[in-house]
């Protein structure tokens, strides 16, 4: 019996050592097979695949390392700095470790992956090196494995000099560079062999993420990521503390690009999108086929139109503008010319479109639409506009703002006072909503820039605070798409190398011919948050396209009317001369357009309307993607009723037995249920002073008289005193 028991435990040991032995053979299979050939690394005969990026009808526009331009260098042709800063910023024990750093990089990557979950690097520059040129860049536990055998063969191969020589010259550097010699030529025009420190720093800086630390795109990241590697050459023992602060925070003068490339500002947008979502190897390395939602030909027409207007203006020191062409409905960019010229010295890749600046009065219809919204107003409602001082909790002063005309305009409707952007009346619809209130609202709307409340005061109201033109267009999709905020979106399709299609955007009022005329787009199908109503969208879009409302400031032909459309449209420039804008819509395309100077050194105030800098690009532009469109207007709502007001305080014009109304009328729209209930206008007795004006609080002489007085929120106005030279109001919020 014991014989049979020893016999089977035998047999079961045995099996277990066969299975064992079995696995691991399996194992080892599945880590190793068919392991890449460290030999090919001498030659570059292991190089990867570009991506390319396409507008919406295949034409190219960018490759992605299409041509890696490689230029081998010794590394005894290098300046010494060249390969300090690389091993300080690299893998500082590059002559101590045999490939890989098991208690060093291994071991912090390991506690990285068990604390996060995902798959961390941890790599010398000999991995670097072999993960770079032998290797796929996806994130598994197979592939570490097999980039630490592999690290550890090439070091058994090449001496340690050689290995740094072939990582210089294998690994990208952003652009078409591949290489420190190609990247040296490409940032500054000239031979690695002739890299100063501050230069040296840059590059070396940039292999872990060329697009993140670009001194094209990101100057101030690419200025922080050198530094970087300053401090740790300091701390190795490279260079001493006097060298470090020489050079320390000291700009490089990087040369403009010379690439190839089509709609500069939008492909590295793209770029950026494509590596925050896929990484940077796969980008770089996995031969990603990108359509984009660009239309080529809107964009050159719009890069021409710019170049264009720009020359005839920049005698008034406006040196830069921005365009950007969107379909609200679906988000899709159609065009982002993100300056004037990409190439240009200077700052000419700085893209505009995706920078703060101040919208001015562009942002005065976000304000009325949260009022009207919240039922606070009506297109109906009548602001005084006359000399205000606003005096808010914790402000240090009064806030008196004044209009762009430097009059003051009485009694005026939100319509007109919109359509004409005053600013008193955008100032106290602002004290209405609260800023915080409104805030909130603009942060629905996609507006992310606006941060802590308490930071702003009522100065928003005219575009006091910063934002994107990204996010003012995203914003005003939603007067577009019937109170849904549509996000923006860059990509048509992506396929990696094999055809597999990776992400695709689907929605049914995409439309790859935008050049076509277009139906309506499909309300109900639009997917973007209702951040407002459909009433009050249609009561904004229509005020923004009613020419009758912005006569008073803009006169009957203007830039703003493009010729048999109707579009809805607001001008912005900010008070102190350094941003200009123009922004309009229709149902189906949307166009913003900003100029300036990227200094943000002040324009001559002879922009001050915003109709000669800002306007003029946009009417061209506009007209260009309107034309063979059928001329769409906004869809009015069942809920929308219009009704005749009385001209001078938004009264309903009652009709007498006669058939005569009580009041000169117009027409206005209005949300059912929010007509004007009451009048506005009375007869009361007031106090005035000898001039006949009506008088301050505690004004001395005062003599009191009956007279036609109206009302808004804030104060009363004397339709019938001498109105000429008012006195301030003082508003306490």
């Amino acid at each position: 019996m014991r014989l049979a028991i020893n016999f089977q435990r035998d047999r079961l040991k045995k099996l277990f050592i066969l299975a064992s032995l079995i696995f691991l053979a399996g194992l080892f299979f599945y880590l190793l097979y068919d392991l890449p050939n460290p030999y090919q690394l001498r030659n570059f005969q292991r190089t990867p695949l570009s991506t390319k990026i396409y507008d919406r009808n295949g034409k190219l526009l960018y490759q992605i390392y299409r041509d890696q331009n490689r230029v081998p260098i010794k590394l005894k042709d290098l300046p010494k700095h060249v390969s300090q800063a690389t091993i300080a910023i690299e893998d500082k024990d590059f002559y101590k470790h045999g490939g890989v750093s098991f208690f060093g990089g291994i071991a912090r990557a390991v506690k990285e992956t068990l604390l996060t979950g995902k798959i961390q690097g941890g790599s010398t520059i000999t991995q670097q090196l072999v993960k770079t040129a032998l290797l796929s860049p996806e994130r598994t536990i197979r592939r570490k494995v097999r980039e630490i055998v592999l690290a550890l063969w090439v070091e058994q191969i090449y001496t340690k000099d050689e290995i740094l020589e072939m990582y210089l010259n294998q690994v990208p550097f952003g652009g078409s560079a591949y290489g420190i010699e190609q990247a040296s030529q490409m940032y500054f025009k000239k031979s690695a062999r002739d890299l100063s420190l501050n230069e040296a720093a840059l590059l070396t800086g940039l292999p872990q993420a060329p697009s993140l630390y670009s001194p094209y795109h990101n100057p101030e990241l690419a200025l922080r990521r050198k530094n970087q590697v300053l401090k740790r050459m300091l701390e190795d023992g490279y260079i001493d503390e006097k060298t470090y602060r020489e050079n320390v925070n000291k700009r490089v003068e990087v040369k403009p690009p010379t690439n190839q490339i089509k709609a500069p500002h939008f492909v590295f947008h793209v770029r950026k999108i494509l590596e925050e979502k896929y990484g940077v190897e796969t980008v770089e390395e996995e031969g990603l086929r990108v359509i984009t939602t660009l239309d080529l030909e809107i964009q050159q027409e719009a890069e021409k139109i710019l170049k264009e207007e720009l020359e005839k203006i920049r005698h008034l020191n406006v040196t830069n503008g921005a365009i950007l062409v969107t379909r609200p409905p679906t988000g899709e960019i159609l065009a982002m010319v993100g300056s004037v010229d990409y190439f240009a010295t200077g700052s000419g890749a700085f893209n505009v479109t995706t920078a703060l600046r101040q919208p001015g009065s562009a942002i005065k219809p976000l304000n009325y639409a949260v009022g009207i919204d919240r039922k606070l107003v009506t297109a109906a409602t009548i602001f005084i506009d006359q000399p205000t001082c606003f005096i808010s909790p914790g402000q240090p002063r009064a806030y008196c703002p004044v209009n762009y005309d430097g009059k003051f305009h009485g009694p005026v409707s939100l319509r007109f006072a919109l359509g004409n952007s005053y600013n008193i009346p955008a100032v106290k619809m602002l004290a209405i909503n609260g800023v915080r209130e409104f805030i909130a609202s603009a942060s629905a709307f996609g507006i992310t820039s606006f941060k802590d409340p308490s930071n702003y005061g009522l100065s928003l109201a005219l575009g006091g605070g910063e934002v994107r033109m990204t996010e003012l267009a995203q914003a005003f999709s939603a007067f577009a798409n019937l109170g849904k905020v549509k996000p923006l979106t860059e990509i048509i399709k992506i396929t990696d190398k094999f055809g597999n299609t990776l992400d695709e955007l689907k929605d049914p009022n995409f439309f790859r011919e935008v050049k076509k005329p277009l139906r309506g787009p499909s309300y109900l199908s639009i997917s973007g948050r209702q951040v407002i109503s459909e009433e009050t969208a249609f009561i904004i879009s229509h005020t923004l396209l009613d020419r009758n409302a912005r006569i008073a400031a803009f006169g009957e032909s203007s830039f703003l009317n493009i010729s048999g459309k109707a579009v809805s449209v607001k001008t912005g420039t900010t008070d102190d001369k350094r941003d200009n804008w123009t922004i309009g819509f229709t149902p189906n395309f949307l166009v913003a357009v900003w100029v300036g100077n990227n200094d943000n050194s002040p324009m001559d105030p002879y922009l001050t309307s915003g109709m000669t800098g800002a306007a003029p690009i946009w009417n061209r532009v506009m007209s260009f993607v309107l034309k063979n469109q059928p001329d769409l207007w906004p869809i009015k709502p069942a809920s929308v009723i219009g009704r005749q007001v009385c001209w001078d305080s938004g009264d309903l014009a009652i009709k007498k037995e006669d058939g005569t109304e009580t009041c000169p009328s117009r027409f206005e729209y209005f949300i059912k249920g929010t007509e004007p209930a009451q009048s506005s206008v009375f007869k009361q007795i007031i106090p005035v002073t000898k001039d006949d004006k009506l008088a301050p609080p505690n004004w001395p002489e005062v003599e009191m008289k009956e007279k036609t007085i109206i009302r808004d929120m804030f104060g009363i106005y004397c339709l019938d005193c001498n109105n000429e030279s008012q006195h301030y109001q003082l508003v306490r919020i």
